[in-house]
């Protein structure tokens, strides 16, 4: 299974479960004193561990058996998955311009009408209000879908199930057909790449979501090293001024505007954790075919206002 990339106080909480093991003999594997265990416990995701102390997690994680590496696996995604529904929650509560979609369920927040600036010589455009998914469409949102409709699920999935790992990760190995079958399903569609954008940066020009500085910490591009899709409300700190999350790294995103008229490519956005940050502004332009499928490649979906 893939690492931990920073472990804290709640993650060796989990591995220690996952083992079923007492405190004392788990500070003896971890090689701690056996106070640590409850300090970390109590400390959670405020405390991160010792480079050492990672160190011996790593291999402890590394060399546990198939059974303990899956509840392990297991224990990490609920937490996150219950992260995702706190922070739909909260998201709901503190501001009156989201609402959740009668279909899918999914958070969306409202861009309001009016002028923005567009493209990299941030040229004045108009919009009219939309909504918009304030996440990407993730593996269990889409597993709904393909229940619901019997369409073909993602290459990825074993068995054709969505993996427990994976539930609140972004869908990806969807062409532009499977993420426009989505949005018919749900009642939505694919945004244009103009209200992608503006959903993005604003209406004044950011160069970025949080703002013009390219803070690789604030989404999941090559430079984090991850290497792979992460939960898609992990990068709090990276949201827009509408407050939509992953609008930079993580995967790239279809839109539902055509490259040239009768082409066949559809325009892509937000590049992706297989991209380098300067890859991921959301004036820039990227295209594929509609039929392209790949690891770093979903959506989201936008609806009337």
């Amino acid at each position: 299974m893939a690492g931990v990339t920073r472990w804290t106080g709640r993650e060796a909480e989990l591995l220690r479960i996952a083992m079923r093991k007492r405190q004392k003999d788990f500070a003896d594997l971890v090689g701690v004193n056996p106070r640590q265990i409850p300090r970390w416990k109590r400390r959670g995701e405020t405390i991160e561990l010792e480079l050492d102390n990672q160190s011996a997690l790593d291999t402890l994680l590394a060399q546990a058996p198939p059974d303990v590496q899956q509840r392990f696996a297991a224990l990490m995604t609920e937490r996150a998955a219950v992260e995702h529904d706190e922070r739909a929650e909260e998201l709901l509560r503190r501001d009156p311009s989201t609402r959740r979609h009668p279909v899918d369920g999914k958070v969306m927040a409202l861009v309001e009408e009016g002028i923005f600036l567009s493209g990299p010589d941030n040229r004045s455009v108009w919009l009219e209000p939309f909504l918009m998914d304030v996440y990407p469409t993730t593996n269990e949102d889409y597993a709904k879908f393909v229940l619901a409709t019997r369409h073909r699920p993602p290459q990825h999935w074993p068995d054709g199930h969505c993996p427990v790992t994976l539930a609140t990760h972004p869908v990806v190995w969807v062409t532009w057909h499977d993420a426009t079958a989505y949005a018919r399903w749900a009642g939505k569609s694919l945004p244009s790449s103009r209200q992608w954008e503006k959903a993005a940066r604003g209406p004044r020009g950011r160069i970025y979501p949080w703002g013009n500085e390219p803070t690789a910490a604030k989404a999941n591009t090559a430079e984090a090293g991850i290497d792979a899709t992460t939960p898609v409300s992990r990068y709090q700190s990276g949201a827009s001024p509408f407050g939509i999350f992953d609008m930079c790294g993580n995967v790239w995103e279809w839109c539902g505007t055509e490259e040239e008229p009768g082409n066949g490519r559809r325009h892509l956005k937000g590049s992706a954790f297989t991209s380098p940050i300067e890859r991921a502004a959301p004036s820039l332009l990227n295209a594929a075919s509609t039929s392209m499928k790949d690891n770093d490649t979903g959506f989201r979906c936008a609806a009337p206002a």
